[in-house]
């Protein structure tokens, strides 16, 4: 993706802008807004994003994609990641026009748009590409343990939930640790994240006894780094995402982990007959989990207080930080700060 000289993106969210359901579209504009030319969304057309999704003011939202060709957008970035990641029919001619006026196409679906046979034909016709960011690399290994032999500090989200601030935790650590001087390096596992960085592996996709060898390939092919902000994914008690949460965590063999929560969420989305566990049991459990391959404890608990004023996210954060004893905030209210110190504690 980032061999795209100069991207220029239009982001397809076509009827579902929102936080949660385009959390790929948000991420992108939040940490590539220069990147982002415009928008497609003809249920949201004509309005600014940041009245929907709270950042992207001025990026234009257009019906379809002859609305923003003088712009010259050189790619179409599908903006959601929706359960079981199928790309949802009435998108078909978003995608076939933009290949028809040579964009190329960047999909996060578990579906790979290059083994369409339209779209497949349309790419090879107009002379553009098609990049899959969720089909893996053949050269993943068996998880073997080498992880926890660099030198390298690891730091690993996890969540309370799945879709929870895992990703956004660990860019602002990234850039936390940058400014103060160290040579940090975000870690992607997931479709956004490698949209983000250009690298990594969505691991997500990998067969299942490879996913802790996946873990354990980001963190030897970045080594030389410092520190490592490493991307979690799941939840360690989702009925549908435990095993990728459980492949990270051996896999990277973390030294410290940050755990994501949402205090408006009551039960895991799109579960709702699992309501989320209280904070101080994921706490030992993760810490549990972890001991036998390489121990590690957690740091911090990273809140995600969307829609909650500043007020009363803060009481939120006080009431995590007198429960669980550990330093807590919103990264994107607050920053994560409060997380830094306890970071830097366990450089080598």
């Amino acid at each position: 993706m980032k061999s795209i000289q100069n991207r220029r993106l239009v982001i397809l969210t076509e009827g579902r802008l929102d936080l949660f359901t385009a959390k790929t579209a948000v991420s992108v504009i939040r940490y590539c807004k220069e990147e982002v030319i415009a928008l497609i969304d003809s249920v949201n057309a004509g309005k600014d994003p940041e009245s929907i999704i709270g950042i992207g003011k001025g990026i234009p939202i257009v019906h379809t994609i002859e609305d923003i060709l003088h712009l010259k957008p050189n790619a179409l970035l599908i903006g959601i990641a929706p359960p079981g990641g199928m790309l949802p029919a009435e998108w078909r001619k978003h995608i076939a026009d933009a290949l028809r006026n040579g964009l190329h196409i960047i999909s996060g679906l578990h579906c790979h748009l290059n083994e369409d046979r339209e779209f497949h034909q349309l790419a090879t016709e107009h002379h553009v590409k098609i990049w899959d960011i969720r089909k893996p690399s053949e050269d993943i290994p068996l998880g073997s343990g080498k992880a926890k032999n660099t030198k390298t500090l690891r730091i690993l989200t996890v969540g309370s939930d799945c879709n929870i601030g895992k990703m956004v935790t660990s860019l602002e650590i990234t850039n936390a640790a940058r400014n103060r001087g160290i040579n940090a390096r975000f870690v992607a596992t997931g479709q956004t994240g490698i949209m983000i960085d250009g690298s990594g592996i969505a691991v997500d996709h990998v067969i299942s006894d490879f996913i802790s060898g996946a873990a354990e390939k980001l963190v030897l092919d970045r080594a030389q780094y410092p520190l490592l902000s490493i991307e979690g994914q799941g939840t360690i008690v989702h009925p549908a995402y435990s095993g990728v949460t459980l492949g990270l965590l051996h896999g990277s063999a973390p030294q410290g982990l940050i755990l994501c929560h949402q205090p408006a969420r009551k039960t895991l989305r799109h579960f709702n007959d699992f309501s989320i566990l209280p904070l101080s049991y994921l706490i030992d459990l993760y810490e549990k989990l972890a001991q036998p391959v390489f121990p590690c404890r957690v740091l911090g608990i990273s809140l995600n207080c969307f829609g909650m004023a500043d007020r009363d996210a803060l009481q939120e954060i006080q009431k995590i930080e007198r429960e669980t004893k550990l330093p807590a905030t919103d990264p994107i209210k607050f920053g994560v700060g409060k997380f830094m110190d306890s970071v830097l504690s366990l450089l080598p």
